[in-house]
């Protein structure tokens, strides 16, 4: 009797995974453990039913039972329609507080703006900051904690900050030998790896570690890589465990349902992020400050645009945009979306382009360019004049080593 119970249990289970998302699950697909192997055409089908490592609440739960814990975590940590913490505390978990990343605990915080710690007025909980005077958790922050919860939709690109967020609370529980559990989320870059790998001379929170700006990691594979190859600081080891997502795949495209942070508004904007975040260590305007933001290149003067706009202050999205107040003429890079999906790479050719087309060529580029592109030869070589080819073959040998070793640490194919 005990068995059928069980096995009805478990049927309920899978049926309320497919009432949440309407989508049935594949038969053709084959689980080994936790992660899900290919079918016979060597891809997972399109059919199959996505379940977030959030979802897996039979898989986690049980691993928070009894322990205090902390979460890491922002407006996308969306459970079922649910707020992670609000679903946790309804489960009874002992969650003692709640650190902020970049945008702050509800999504509140503007690009580059301090997020202040104090009280959750929903929950009541102590909300910690880890964007404002510090970076990283103090000695203080995890007492009495046992286990740091990190449930935060990425975008998949190294200069993303919340990796870096990541990274610097695995290395202070890896201190403390505190664990982390993280539950992973679609990366939805994921298609594809280029751009040069960090020079870690070049280490700062937006790029903390030797990967290319887009690295076709989830954010479970980056904890597991960045913990296996010892970049953690000392090459600390961190009691990690990750909840794997179920039926996903690299090249799945997956539309995030919610913004994962004020500029990043819409699936075009995500997918032109990896080149056009360049440009914020240039003078050029990529939208911010208007309805549209990176999804568009141009300034002042601008010859070859086919849209205008006139950059202003938002609150809660962005302080002094480029050219604020002034009439910009741009392209509208929208259409360039499906490209990008083809060719699987950076687009370096417009960051030559608006360098050749600027006028004050010693303006052009301000001192964040080095931190962005994780080293000093980028910059060298567009203001020499290198072609798109000649510049891709010098990073090429550092990405082509990445790649060999991402390939130990992924949990879903390609």
């Amino acid at each position: 009797m005990a068995k059928i119970s069980q096995f009805l249990l478990i049927l309920s289970t899978i049926a309320a995974w497919l009432s949440c998302s309407g989508i049935p699950a594949s038969k053709n697909n084959v689980f080994v453990g936790d992660t899900l192997a290919p079918n016979s055409s060597g891809k997972n089908s399109s059919d199959s039913l996505l379940v977030l490592g959030a979802q897996r609440t039979e898989s986690y739960l049980p691993i928070l039972k009894g322990k205090k814990v902390a979460v890491v975590a922002n407006q996308t940590s969306i459970v079922n329609g649910q707020h992670l913490v609000d679903f946790l505390l309804a489960q009874k978990v002992d969650v003692r507080r709640v650190f902020a990343p970049e945008h702050g605990f509800r999504g509140e915080a503007g690009p580059g703006d301090k997020v202040a710690s104090g009280i959750d007025s929903k929950t009541g909980l102590p909300v910690i900051s880890l964007y404002g005077s510090r970076r990283r958790p103090s000695k203080e922050d995890l007492e009495q904690i046992d286990l740091v919860l990190f449930d935060i939709q990425d975008v998949g690109v190294r200069f993303y900050t919340y990796i870096s967020t990541l990274h610097y609370v695995m290395e202070e529980c890896a201190l403390y030998g505190i664990q982390v559990l993280v539950l992973d989320r679609p990366n939805p870059n994921g298609f594809y790896v280029d751009g040069p790998v960090l020079d870690t001379a070049f280490s700062s929170f937006v790029g903390v570690a030797p990967i290319p700006i887009v690295h076709g990691l989830t954010v479970g594979e980056y904890a597991k890589m960045a913990t296996g190859e010892g970049w953690l600081k000392n090459s600390r080891k961190c009691n990690l465990q990750v909840v794997p997502m179920l039926n996903y795949f690299h090249s799945q495209e997956y539309r995030l349902p919610i913004n994962p942070s004020p500029n990043l508004t819409s699936m075009d904007a995500i997918i032109l992020y990896p080149t056009l975040c360049l440009f914020e260590g240039t003078v050029i305007s990529v939208g911010r400050g208007t309805p549209h933001p990176f999804t568009c290149m141009g300034f002042p003067g601008f010859a070859d645009g086919n849209m205008q706009y006139t950059p202003v202050e938002i609150p809660g999205v962005i302080k002094d945009p480029p050219f604020e107040g002034l009439l910009c003429n741009a392209r509208n890079l929208t259409p360039e979306v499906t490209r990008i999906k083809k060719e699987r790479r950076l687009m370096l050719e417009w960051v030559l382009e608006m360098h050749k087309a600027y006028p004050e060529k010693d303006r052009f580029f301000n001192p964040f360019f080095g931190k962005l592109s994780g080293n000093d030869f980028l910059r060298k070589q567009i203001e020499q004049g290198l072609s798109v080819e000649e510049i891709q073959s010098t990073w090429q040998p550092a990405l082509n080593n990445f790649k060999l070793k991402r390939k130990k640490y992924l949990l879903y194919p390609d």
